[in-house]
């Protein structure tokens, strides 16, 4: 089975976490037990005590179930990330010289028809804690970008793989990565119905697509929410795909929003935010306080409508707040 939708990682021709996978009809994944859940975040003995308290799991974080017939567990095997794992493989981190995170607009991002790109880049900012920056856009029609016309739904697609080489040329000295966002729809080569995105980590670019989170693309009618919908949805992946450009891979641990999907319903139903594990990862990456950026997303997902995740994290605040007044 090829998850024609999924996300493809690639570093210079060397693929980090599988677009097409292995078939796992043989290997059915077995939701981690609550030890293998502690062993994965590793020891947090030596840890300063606010951010032991963030990251004990407590209520807040459910375990992932038992994936259904077409859940990307169901169809890949992904045996997880622990932290140790995470540390041992010398993902990039921010530099004093190399710190700002670039998005790159590529093509129109039509008012009312698109996220705002302002919201992408200050998401990108609160979740990452980094400087975030929007460059000038770019259209990609005036250079030399290969381009097709998808035989399922008519519509323009650009080839992946110059967009990267466009964005890796176009990269500024001082960028942790930069990132092509895109209203386009996206394909990786002439055998691929279609991809979201892909991306060249050791050269720290990306591109993603939010052409197809936009429920009319698939012919079906926009609801009155409907721009909430494409936000959340553009975000989630921005956000994901970036946490790929820091070293984390696919979550198998708990309900998160590194876990893998092979469909659209699966992503929705993603989190968005980071379970104790992953925290913990992007924690020893970027050095950002957490606290204060739990409230940075609590500002953002109160401004955006987003009062499930707003409510999560206020409830995450005070556990954590209540345990340090004990």
């Amino acid at each position: 089975m090829i998850p024609l939708n999924s996300i493809m990682v690639w570093s210079r021709g060397a693929l980090l976490w599988p677009a097409r996978g292995f078939y796992a009809e043989n290997v059915p994944f077995r939701p981690p037990s609550p030890p293998e859940r502690q062993a994965a975040l590793g020891p947090t003995c030596g840890l300063p005590e606010p951010l032991r308290r963030i990251l004990e799991a407590g209520e807040d974080f459910q375990p992932l179930p038992e994936p259904g017939p077409h859940d990307w567990l169901a169809n890949q095997v992904e045996p997880g990330q622990t932290f140790p794992q995470f540390v041992e493989s010398h993902p990039q981190r921010p530099e004093p010289h190399r710190n700002i995170l670039y998005l790159q607009p590529l093509g129109e991002f039509p008012c009312g028809q698109a996220p705002p790109l302002d919201q992408l880049r200050r998401f990108a900012a609160a979740f990452f804690m980094m400087n975030a920056q929007l460059l000038p856009p770019v259209d990609p029609a005036s250079t030399r970008i290969t381009q097709r016309r998808n035989r399922w739904t008519g519509r323009v697609q650009w080839l992946t793989g110059d967009l990267l080489e466009l964005l890796r040329r176009r990269r500024p000295p001082d960028a942790f990565a930069l990132l092509g966002i895109t209203m386009t729809d996206l394909y990786p080569e002439p055998g691929w119905n279609f991809a979201f995105g892909q991306a060249w980590v050791n050269e720290r670019v990306g591109v993603y697509s939010f052409a197809r989170y936009d429920p009319q693309f698939y012919g079906e009618p926009r609801k009155a929410d409907w721009m909430r919908l494409l936000l959340r949805r553009s975000i989630k992946v921005l956000a994901h795909e970036i946490g790929h450009m820091c070293g984390l891979a696919h979550c198998i641990w708990y309900r998160c929003l590194m876990n893998g999907s092979n469909h659209l319903e699966e992503s929705d139903a993603r989190p968005l935010h980071l379970c104790p594990v992953d925290l913990r990862k992007l924690h020893w990456s970027l050095g950002f306080d957490v606290v204060q950026r739990y409230r940075r997303l609590l500002d953002f997902h109160r401004a955006a409508g987003f009062d499930d995740e707003a409510q999560w994290i206020e409830r995450r605040l005070a556990r954590i707040e209540g345990a340090a007044r004990c």
